[in-house]
């Protein structure tokens, strides 16, 4: 007799490399079948993203794009959504944090009748008029979702206070420790040539790793970022630099116009996960405008700079992470403090992993079975002093 199919939908990168462990729980468990989904702005690169556990889309939806907005996106993708569950339906659709393809999924699913699993549920801004567009997006979710699995007791609170029934609230972990871990247990070789290469040059060189992704930093606040790293490389003679930018052109573009000149820097495109995954085990320093880079090097230990002027609710700028903006003078002053100081950058982990023990993915699994009546309710992520310390992985 066939399983029932729980679909995972993932839309970028970043949701594949948080539901790819979750997929391989389901699949260990033996409880439900797990389809992956890829879909939403770049299916391709959640494909490669998959790759690096073995993984691959189980189903590949193809949108019709014209103008390219948040829109579009989402009507094409509830259309096809729609399309498949009309000749697919399944027991229970697991959509992941705040995207457009994560709303379009929800939606896609309530309307069908079918269960929705919202995996790192919870996370809220101050208001809706935030510098976040994912804000709505996260909210509506909690509106249409059966199963809110949150990532950090503060996001199960969130949910409590706006009157979401505890039964249907559990704090699991963030599966992205999981995947991390995965992924450096695995022990992969650099898949990017040049970037191997460059490793394997860098002697006793620390390395510093900077991804700006988020629209809201690309312009000018990404000149300021590049200028605060060319300050860096000429102040300390032995660190190394790799930016690993946006798919866009004309972000990589301002990148080499702002920095390709610099010795001990390397630009490059979008990194396969494993790559960027190493690179995160292997840095002294990490700068970044986005929550899962954090939670990431967080995972290894390795401490974030967020060059965010507001915080993203999603990594809340703690544990691990310092809100520095995007003004390259308190760049350099926030990254020289750590970089002449091991003892400073290393009290930056000091506390454990907020993000998780390694062990959301099954929680994650057993929750959405027993949602169908198929397992028991599992118990929820310990508090953080009973795994603080647990892993320091790294290659």
């Amino acid at each position: 007799m066939a399983l029932p199919e729980v679909h995972l939908i993932c839309g970028t990168r970043t949701q594949a490399v948080r539901l790819a462990p979750v997929a391989a729980a389901m699949r260990e468990a033996g409880v439900v079948a797990p389809v992956l989904v890829a879909g939403g702005r770049y299916p391709a690169m959640a494909g490669q993203a998959l790759t690096a556990f073995g993984l691959f889309p189980d189903v590949t939806l193809r949108v019709e794009r014209g103008a390219g907005s948040r829109s579009e996106l989402r009507t094409e993708m509830i259309r096809r959504l729609d399309e498949l569950w009309t000749e697919r339906p399944p027991a229970a659709a697991l959509v992941q944090g705040d995207t457009t393809t994560s709303l379009a999924g929800a939606l896609a699913a309530c309307w069908r009748r079918i269960p929705v699993v919202h995996l790192e549920a919870g996370q809220r801004g101050d208001h809706l008029g935030s510098s976040f567009p994912e804000e709505a997006d996260r909210r509506l979710i909690a509106q249409v979702a059966t199963l809110h699995l949150t990532a950090t007791p503060l996001a199960a609170m969130n949910l409590l206070d706006e009157d979401v029934a505890t039964g249907d609230v559990l704090i699991t972990g963030n599966t992205v420790v999981d995947a991390a871990h995965t992924v450096a247990g695995r022990r992969l070789p650099f898949v990017n040539l040049e970037v191997a290469a460059v490793r394997a040059a860098a002697a006793d060189r620390r390395l510093l790793v900077v991804a700006v992704r988020r629209r809201e930093s690309w312009g000018a606040a990404l000149d300021r970022v590049l200028a605060a790293v060319r300050r860096l490389v000429e102040r300390y003679a032995d660190l190394d630099v790799i930016i690993a930018t946006d798919p866009n052109p004309a972000v990589r573009a301002q990148a080499h116009a702002g920095i390709g000149d610099v010795d001990r820097v390397m630009i490059t495109g979008s990194l396969p996960h494993q790559d960027l995954t190493r690179l995160l085990s292997e840095a002294y320093l990490v700068l970044t405008d986005t929550a899962d880079l954090q939670q990431e090097a967080r995972s290894f230990g390795v401490p974030a700079l967020v060059l965010l002027e507001d915080a993203d609710p999603a990594g809340s700028a703690a544990g691990g992470a310092r809100l520095v903006g995007s003004d390259d003078a308190t760049i350099v002053e926030e990254a020289a403090a750590l970089l002449d100081s091991r003892v400073r950058r290393d009290a930056m982990t000091a506390g454990g992993n907020p993000y998780g023990d390694g062990l959301a993915a099954r929680r994650v699994a057993q929750a959405t079975a027993a949602l169908l009546g198929l397992a028991d309710h599992p118990d929820p992520m310990p508090a953080l002093g009973s795994y603080a310390g647990a892993y320091g992985a790294s290659f």
